[in-house]
């Protein structure tokens, strides 16, 4: 969501709000900290802090956090299943007469799974970009 995102300099304004919490939910896109109050998130840098506020607060609801504020995650993670899953089984049916087919199979797979799930996960992020 770095478009919605708020840009507050250090040394114009050095805040924290008291109730916020440390958090690792989220990315944290180079931060060197990130808090959590309600729906805000807060990324902090070493000259300044990065706020957007999210849909859902993922320690409420994680699933639906990931729904509205990062469906890129749910397409990546459903993009590396499907893909791996379906190449590996590819793969399997043309080796499965040959030693190590199973192991050669699974280690297609996770090399595929790895590639569609990011090829997955860089297309909505661009399509959320837009």
């Amino acid at each position: 969501m770095a478009s919605d995102e708020i840009e507050v300099p250090k040394e114009v304004r050095p805040f924290m709000l008291d109730d916020a919490e440390e958090t690792n939910l989220g990315q944290k896109n180079g931060a060197t900290r990130q808090f959590r109050y309600g729906n805000l998130h807060i990324r902090e840098y070493e000259d300044k802090y990065l706020v957007h506020v999210d849909k859902v607060d993922p320690r409420i609801d994680p699933l639906g956090h990931l729904i509205r504020d990062a469906p890129e995650f749910l397409i990546g993670m459903a993009s590396a299943y499907w893909g791996g899953k379906k190449i590996a089984y590819e793969v399997y049916k043309l080796q499965k007469n040959k030693p190590f087919a199973a192991l050669g199979a699974s280690v297609t797979g996770l090399v595929a799974s790895v590639v569609t799930g990011y090829m997955g996960y860089s297309l909505v992020k661009k399509l959320k970009g837009l």
